[in-house]
């Protein structure tokens, strides 16, 4: 299988790495790897990776630390390894930015389906119609992937950008967690239904400048975009 896609390993111990790029190799993937957290950061900007695959303990710079600062450089799907497979760990993890995680020990096979599904996902814009979103103070650039909060740019995780584009394309419609995890995570998404409301949260903070909550929760159901009761203005390119 070719693939031209390239996987950044972040993780101190070799025995992760060998077995990542064991079946990365197999599937095609390039996979480069660093195993200190002071590396991180300029492996990062010289390779150009595609996905990110990131252990929270490192020597050196810790895995939190490292998730926030990738965000500020680039938009690129993160996926964490927790040796523990906490709760607490897999939350922080999310909030910090991670678009996905994986416990320690893992399957091979499993995180290679979701490196597959987390760039699927982060593709999905490029490969559908592009549409531009407008409503007032906050405007939607699906052909760029970025958000304009009350005309200033405010920056979203890839999952992010995805959950609230897919909402604001559908205004009013509630949705369960099942049907935003599928839509928006894929049917082959192995994570929990909470991992919706940790975005949703995130989102709802990153749009609080706005004078309207556009992000309403549907007590027992799930959720739903609100707009004001303006119209809407929609631009397709």
């Amino acid at each position: 299988m070719q693939n031209s896609a390239k996987i950044l390993v972040v993780d101190d111990d070799p025995n992760v790495f060998e077995l990542i790029k064991l079946y990365a190799d197999m599937e095609g993937f390039q996979v480069v790897g660093v195993n200190n957290g002071d590396l991180a950061l300029s492996a990062f900007d010289k390779e150009n990776p595609d996905v990110i695959i990131l252990d929270l303990m490192l020597p050196g710079t810790d895995g939190m630390t490292l998730c926030r600062k990738f965000r500020e450089m680039r938009m690129v799907p993160i996926i964490m390894l927790t040796a523990r497979g906490e709760e607490a760990d897999r939350i922080l993890g999310l909030e910090m930015g991670a678009d996905d995680y994986v416990s320690k020990p893992f399957s091979p096979r499993e995180l290679m389906a979701r490196i597959k599904a987390v760039m699927r996902r982060a593709n999905l814009y490029n490969k559908s119609e592009q549409v531009n979103i407008k409503y007032p103070g906050l405007e939607i650039m699906s052909d760029l992937r970025k958000i304009l909060v009350n005309g200033s740019e405010v920056e979203l995780t890839p999952k992010e950008f995805d959950l609230l584009y897919y909402l604001a394309q559908n205004p009013l419609r509630v949705f369960s967690r099942e049907d935003l995890l599928s839509a928006v995570w894929g049917c082959d998404y192995f994570g929990d239904q909470r991992t919706v409301d940790v975005h949703i949260r995130r989102l709802r903070k990153k749009l609080a400048p706005l004078n309207h909550e556009y992000l309403t929760t549907v007590w027992g159901i799930g959720y739903k975009f609100t707009p004001p009761l303006k119209v809407k203005e929609v631009s397709y390119e």
